[in-house]
């Protein structure tokens, strides 16, 4: 089986045995939903990952995108892919059918992304913008904007972008400059954005752009900040280009397929657009769109892992070197001991990874459709602890396995024909964009630890215990020696948390020193137990053995660095905030 398909058999695992999809199927608008359905909209998605993206991978790579003429031109074979996507209704496929969807769970939504970001994440990064676009205009457009955008947006017919970043700003959109002047009841935008990705190409008819800006009159910093829809073709005379244009395109580390752009508004009359909700919300709103993007690239960091993984494991799998130790006669690198622990540990993080992600993606569901207030109310509040948490601990992950991966080729790998060292290189930007790994952290120890006391997270913590729990209950002693690892690990998080909630309250500079020590802590801890409960759930099943070995591997090779991320985190935050400036 060539490397390239996804392994459908772990993706179901993690979507049904683990998730419950199925139980899904009773929640308003699921009704119709089937285990039947999932399982063939899987494989199709699995069929488009590997035989219409992932051929494009090394396409995008070479070629990139480029700027001609004022024009973005996206690399050979791309617009017929994308089509493809557009006809099959992927882009839809978690929206409302009113506006053309194809009302499904955003839990299978995340299964088929994982695939195609794994596929071509260059590529797949695209729909993952417009279906951000769409989120935000769905929960704070008028009834007039819904019927006007969402259609074309989720249909794939348009395309959605973020336009946050400027040159003096970074991630400080307290600094955004760009303007909004009113003209009746439009506005004519002047200002330049950077970073801007897919900020233009040739993929599809029109492309949305969600721009902030201020207001003639509008406060200073973030509270001054309005959010807009600008139409890179005007709604108000068709074919008319708007007063928007690409100035560039970065030139990268990877992803070179994926235009990034700096972006020019109002070079002349100003760019024609409208208002999206109230004005000086913008950046509450926008962080509707960009909470959707920061697990959209936890799960890039997941997608590209697991793809270097599968291509480590044919690599190793055919790769004749040396005899290994118990072996007469030379074979496969796979015999060797350190490959096998390289490769397992690809195993069992990517599955923990994926556990987390998917965790995250049912708490959507169940938060937007769940009949009791107060199941809803839990699942967006689980949802804000865990969105941080995947994107920070999912796409540093994806950077350390990618590079495990190029290391199980050994030289092979550093040479750009195997395909190593694009994952590693077109991952590295996952930990960077859409808030960095730092300010996933700040926003986990700052805003979602603080605001209700530590309360989710000790939820969390407690049911992790229950979990423990039940794996004690089990007779083998596998699971015995996990509940133990699982114990120390947890003792680790509480005590963390609790001194995030005391002493380093009292100093934000102690919880900024160790949030980035926390947020992986928690997520070592949290992933270990799902890998543990993966392999309770599978006892008396084909392939029980296997998780049970995953889980294992991971409660001893991972989970016994909580103690030492604590320590980091504790007495490490004290030396840094005793730090001078000229001890750098």
């Amino acid at each position: 089986m060539s490397f390239e398909r996804p392994d459908v058999g772990d993706l179901m695992f993690a979507l049904d045995d683990l998730c419950g999809i199925g139980d899904l199927t009773g929640l308003p608008g699921f009704e119709d939903m089937s285990m039947d359905l999932v399982g063939a909209i899987v494989e199709a998605a699995a069929r488009i990952a590997e035989e219409v993206l992932a051929p494009l991978n090394s396409v995008g790579d070479l070629q990139g995108a480029r700027l001609i003429d004022g024009r973005v031109v996206t690399p050979d074979g791309w617009k017929a892919a994308y089509d493809i996507v557009v006809d099959g209704g992927w882009i839809g496929l978690p929206f409302d059918p009113a506006h053309g969807g194809a009302g499904l769970p955003w839990l299978l939504n995340t299964a088929v992304q994982e695939m195609m970001q794994g596929a071509n994440m260059a590529f797949a990064v695209c729909s993952t913008l417009t279906q951000g676009a769409v989120e935000a205009i769905a929960a704070h457009g008028s009834e007039d904007q819904k019927a006007r955008y969402l259609p074309p947006l989720i249909t794939g017919r348009w395309a959605g972008t973020m336009n946050l970043t400027e040159a003096q700003a970074g991630s400080d959109l307290g600094a955004v400059r760009t303007r909004a002047v009113p003209d009746g009841e439009r506005y004519r935008l002047f200002g330049q954005k950077i970073f801007i990705t897919y900020g233009d190409h040739d993929l599809t008819e029109n492309i949305l752009h969600l721009v902030l800006a201020r207001t003639p009159d509008a406060p200073p910093g973030v509270k001054g900040i309005s959010l807009f829809l600008v139409p890179k073709i005007r709604l108000d005379a068709p074919g008319v280009p708007n007063d928007l244009r690409c100035l560039s395109l970065e030139r990268k580390l990877g992803i070179h397929g994926s235009p990034t752009a700096v972006m020019s508004f109002g070079e002349a009359d100003g760019a024609v657009g409208e208002r999206l909700g109230e004005e000086n919300r913008g950046l509450e709103y926008m962080f509707m769109m960009m909470n959707r993007s920061r697990l959209a690239v936890g799960l890039q960091g997941l997608a590209v892992a697991d793809r270097a993984r599968r291509r480590a494991r044919a690599f190793a799998r055919e790769r004749v070197q040396g005899r290994a130790p118990g072996h007469a006669a030379p074979g496969p690198i796979l015999r060797h001991p350190d490959v096998r622990r390289m490769l397992m540990d690809l195993t069992a993080r990517t599955q923990a990874m994926r556990a987390l992600a998917y965790r995250a993606a049912r708490a959507i569901d169940l938060a937007a459709r769940h009949p009791d207030p107060a199941t809803r109310a839990d699942a967006r509040a689980r949802l804000d602890v865990l969105t941080p948490i995947v994107k920070g601990w999912a796409t540093e992950g994806g950077v350390d396995l990618a590079s495990l991966a190029l290391q199980v080729h050994g030289g092979s790998g550093y040479i750009e024909e195997t395909g190593a060292a694009r994952d590693l290189r077109d991952v590295r930007i996952t930990p960077i964009y859409e808030g960095t790994t730092g300010i996933q952290a700040n926003d986990l120890v700052g805003r979602k630890l603080r605001r209700d006391g530590g309360a989710v997270v000790r939820r969390m913590l407690d049911e992790t215990r229950a979990g423990q729990a039940r794996l004690e209950a089990r007779p083998e002693p596998e699971f015995a020696a996990i509940a133990g690892r699982l114990d120390d690990a947890l003792a680790a998080a509480e005590r963390v948390t609790d001194w995030l909630l005391s002493e380093a309250g009292a100093d934000p500079r102690r919880g900024g020193a160790a949030s980035v020590a926390y947020l992986h802590l928690v997520a070592l801890l949290l992933g270990g137990a799902e890998l543990a409960e993966s392999a309770r759930i599978a006892i008396g099943r084909d392939g029980a053995a296997r998780r049970l070995r995953i889980a294992a591997f991971f409660a001893a090779r991972h989970l016994p660095m909580a103690e030492a991320l604590a320590t980091a985190a504790i007495d490490g935050a004290s030396v840094v905030v005793a730090c001078d400036d000229g001890d750098f």
